[in-house]
């Protein structure tokens, strides 16, 4: 018979998907920055990064589009390492979750055709999750050390 992992029944991988989920999203979101964005970004290199934005209105929304994509995987990172923790319920993460539902949703309405789309599924998880039950007990705990 298989015991629940040692952190708890909340660690179970069908529950950890969203901190997953966004930090793959981050990942495509840098990707398609060096991509779509490969001729600001050396002509940054070129002046020497330092002060290579200047006044230049596009390489500053290239430099934000780049950096928003290494702050959205640290984001990534974070939930799933509160998803990972057996003491957090989903009370932890639903303002989180709120508040990222209302980004994607204000992301949406500004540019519908945009990735915002891919945050929905997980802002949705985190913002609606319900609590879970009490976990029943082991029905074949491990024998206790006797002195």
């Amino acid at each position: 018979m298989r015991h629940p992992p040692a952190d708890g029944p909340r660690s179970h991988p069908f529950r950890r998907w969203k901190g997953l989920w966004l930090m793959s999203v981050a990942a495509v979101h840098t990707a398609y920055a060096l991509l779509a964005f490969t001729e600001p970004l050396r002509e940054m290199l070129r002046r020497g990064v330092f002060d290579s934005v200047g006044l230049d209105p596009m390489r500053g929304a290239v430099v934000w589009f780049v950096l928003f994509g290494a702050v959205f995987a640290l984001l990534g990172w974070a939930v799933l390492q509160l998803e990972r923790q057996a003491s957090a319920t989903p009370a932890t993460l639903r303002p989180l979750g709120w508040g990222l539902l209302v980004l994607t949703l204000l992301g949406i309405v500004l540019m519908p055709a945009s990735g915002f789309w891919l945050v929905m599924p997980p802002a949705l998880a985190l913002s609606l999750q319900r609590r879970l039950p009490p976990s029943a007990p082991d029905p074949h705990p491990s024998p206790k050390a006797t002195p």
